[in-house]
């Protein structure tokens, strides 16, 4: 099978830091690569992958200090990507809907992973126009506001990691740990008044975006001078890993509907235990008492977080190895993929 595989332009592949979309395409790109699939990768060129990579920008566009508008370095990859679908018998898209009127006419061989959240009314807009496109969610969470739209869903594929990019730890410090991106919806606030109220000392280490630089001046730089919170800036694997392999619990207090949080996977993976809002795809990834607690308040997680230290980690890792590593994340895309090819088929034959 030659696959081509779509991802934004404003990381790369992996992400230096943080990002979410181009780690999971990482990992998928080697787990396929690894079962045999020929992929190629179209990305920035500072992408490391072990696809065929064509570069489609010199660099992340997030880091290139010329650019100020995506939109165009974005178009400009695609038609590359039309130019050379021939070559290919999928296009597996990462980019939401922006390729969908120039591959609306290819739609049989093209899927498209959906990452982002779905509940705006202008996306409903894209869908709507084009509910033929083959589509897969990463949870059931993501789609319920589309669930009234005729839509071609192909399946619900969780995101996966490989299992040896995190070492378990049995042991942990008594720290809490909030990691990803400073936001209104992600709470980094709650974390701070949960931890607060347990007293047990609390790190961050998450990115500012410049969309969200205001809201952390205004609202969260004041906080960091509160006793007990340290605020550590974006990290990479290593530091990451370190720093969720000895917490006592990830907090995960989002205001917002999550399509999946790969963050809670992470320290899964580390042996955390996840303490996390029941919002989107929090009760399909947290086992309840298992991998961590799934709340409603912040009573109920000032107590989760307690108890946090009563978990089995090594049973935390357990659940990770059994539900979401890369393997069986890529042999679920490669089971939509022969659906799709099984499909596609006779429709070429016909043509």
């Amino acid at each position: 099978m030659k696959l081509a595989m779509v991802v934004p332009l404003i990381e790369s592949v992996p992400p230096r830091g943080y990002g979410g979309t181009e780690r999971v395409v990482a990992y998928l790109i080697d787990e396929l690569v690894r079962l045999g699939v020929d992929v190629t990768l179209f990305a920035s060129g500072d992408s490391r992958t072990s696809a065929e990579l064509v570069p489609c920008a010199d660099m992340a566009l997030r880091l290139d200090p010329r650019v100020r508008e995506y939109l165009p370095h974005q178009l400009v990859m695609l038609q590359t990507v039309r130019e050379r679908a021939a070559n290919f018998d999928l296009l597996h898209f990462h980019i939401d809907f922006l390729h969908y009127p120039l591959f609306a006419d290819l739609a049989g061989r093209t899927v498209t992973t959906l990452h982002g959240r779905q509940d705006f009314h202008d996306f409903r807009i894209a869908h709507a126009r084009f509910p033929f496109m083959p589509l897969v969610s990463i949870s059931r969470a993501q789609r319920a506001p589309l669930a009234d739209l005729p839509l071609n869903w192909l399946g619900t594929v969780h995101h996966g990691l490989p299992p040896t990019l995190y070492r378990p730890s049995r042991r942990a410090e008594d720290y809490a740990v909030f990691l990803g991106r400073i936001a209104p919806e992600k709470r980094p606030d709650r974390a701070i008044r949960i931890a607060r109220r347990a007293g047990i000392p609390l790190r961050i280490a998450a990115k500012v975006d410049m969309v969200d630089r205001a809201y952390f001046e205004r609202e969260i730089a004041p906080l960091l001078e509160l006793d007990g919170v340290e605020f550590i800036g974006e990290v990479g694997d290593r530091e990451k890993e370190e720093l969720l392999r000895g917490a006592r619990a990830l907090l995960f207090p989002i205001d917002w509907p999550e399509p999946f949080g790969l963050v809670m996977i992470e320290a899964m993976a580390c042996g955390t235990p996840v303490v996390a809002w029941r919002c989107g795809s929090v009760p399909e990834v947290v086992d309840h008492g298992v991998t961590g607690f799934v709340v409603e308040s912040e009573d109920q997680a000032v107590e989760a977080l307690e108890r946090a230290v009563l978990l089995d980690r090594a049973r935390v890792r357990a659940r990770f190895e059994e539900r979401f590593t890369a393997d069986r994340m890529a042999r679920e895309y490669l089971e939509i993929y022969a659906r799709l090819l099984e499909t596609s088929r006779p429709k070429a034959m016909a043509a």
